[in-house]
């Protein structure tokens, strides 16, 4: 199964949830689909697909690099990447924190809903910023019951 097969089956199990400009809802990063939502007052973003090689279950892919050693042998599916949010219905979310998984550790980290729709996750060590876009995800249900998913916006 390829790319777009994996995202389409994958995203045919998910449950339906959009909102017009706003940051929460399903999210395509370059390594997995990230579900934005609010968790009490603050926003939170779960990995809730890692792609991966054909063969390999996504939950089996271990949070390997995380300072912690004590969490190193947990699943980075279900993993939240953001803290200290408050959650306001934004364009824009300053001074809370991301998880990198990569790296194993937290940076400060602003974001930003730009007018093409993507998601702009902008994490910071000391005053150096990169920032990474993450594409919206739109998801609807038939009156049969069936889901389909596709990119909010194409940008090209």
């Amino acid at each position: 199964m390829n790319f777009k097969g994996i995202l389409l089956t994958f995203l045919l199990s998910i449950p339906l949830s959009s909102a017009e400009n706003s940051m929460l809802g399903y999210w395509l990063t370059s390594e997995s689909i990230v579900h934005v939502k609010k968790c009490e007052e603050k926003l939170c973003a779960t990995i809730e697909h890692i792609f991966v090689d054909e063969g390999i279950d996504p939950e089996t892919i271990k949070d390997e690099n995380n300072r912690d050693k004590s969490l190193r042998n947990r699943s980075l599916i279900g993993i939240n990447l953001l803290d200290d949010f408050i959650y306001e219905n934004s364009t824009e979310l300053n001074n809370g924190r991301i998880y990198d998984p990569n790296r194993g550790r937290f940076f400060k980290s602003n974001l930003y809903l730009l007018e093409t729709g993507e998601l702009k996750v902008e994490g910071c060590l000391l005053r150096l910023c990169q920032h990474v876009l993450w594409q919206e995800l739109e998801v609807s249900i038939d009156s049969d019951g069936n889901r389909a998913a596709t990119l909010k916006k194409i940008i090209i």
